[in-house]
């Protein structure tokens, strides 16, 4: 399979350099970033040749396109990707949701959209109990104040987090909420929201808390096949604060399977 990449950030980089390493049955076929020139510098020592292409021009080579870019610029890669048929990876999880129209076309095309768990643990468990009657998720973040400074939310009410020396509660909403309040910090809430039931009924709180390292998120699922609570502390990079290092392995793993023979996990 051809895989094609937008983003060659923290997750996008790491994820092209380990395609370029080698893994059976993908190639990566192309990569893209804001900055051409620098995208041609950070492949330059890549065993293979990825072609630099726009953003809407990657789904023209790939049978895969893997969303690693800053949230507004995320249509600009979907729409042509889903207008193909292409399989669309998305790790702007929150943009999908707010962007409803990408699953109509999905559908009339062909295309499949495939999100990694990223951050998040327990998603196959939710989908299965999804089969069944889920009566409530909730999902509750606590993240150190770094990986939430620029959030539009602290920036429109004027939220100074620096000045905070215990936890503070700064959101509690719903799922399509939380993704236009934290563009860029709470994809995991998005994708919990998919696997579960539905954006209107997932809830989410987020903290920010100046005694944290590590991003934390405890999910809380009550169903009727099952109760479960689940906690992750996700190692943020040393590249962006606001991402896991689970993440790109996350996606390398998403890719992985798609050409597996063996999958172990619903």
């Amino acid at each position: 399979m051809r895989v094609a990449i937008g983003g060659l950030g923290a997750i996008g980089f790491r994820v092209a350099r380990r395609l370029d390493e080698g893994v059976p049955g993908l190639i990566l076929q192309s990569v893209s970033a804001h900055n051409v020139e620098r995208a041609k510098e950070r492949v330059a020592e890549f065993k293979g040749s990825p072609s630099i292409k726009s953003l809407s021009e990657l789904a023209e080579e790939a049978d895969v396109v893997v969303e690693c870019t800053p949230p507004e610029r995320f249509r600009e890669i979907a729409e042509p990707a889903l207008r193909q048929g292409r399989i669309f990876m998305p790790l702007s999880v929150g943009q999908l949701i707010l962007n409803s129209d990408f699953f109509e076309m999905a559908e009339s095309t062909g295309a499949r959209i495939v999100v990694p768990s990223g951050a998040m643990l327990g998603l196959d468990a939710l989908r299965a109990a999804s089969e069944g009657t889920i009566h409530s998720v909730r999902l509750v973040t606590r993240k150190p104040i770094a990986s939430l400074l620029g959030a539009p939310w602290l920036k429109e009410r004027g939220i100074d987090l620096s000045a905070h020396k215990e936890p503070v509660k700064v959101f509690e909403g719903d799922a399509f909420e939380a993704a236009a309040a934290f563009p860029a910090n709470i994809n995991v809430g998005a994708a919990l929201s998919l696997a579960g039931i539905g954006p209107a009924d997932t809830a989410i709180e987020i903290w920010a808390d100046p005694t944290l390292e590590r991003n934390t998120h405890q999910i809380t699922v009550k169903a009727d096949s099952a109760n479960f609570v689940m906690s992750i502390q996700s190692v943020p990079t040393l590249d962006n604060p606001a991402t896991g290092e689970l993440t790109p392995l996350s996606v390398i793993n998403s890719l992985r399977n798609l050409v597996a023979t063996v999958r172990v996990g619903s």
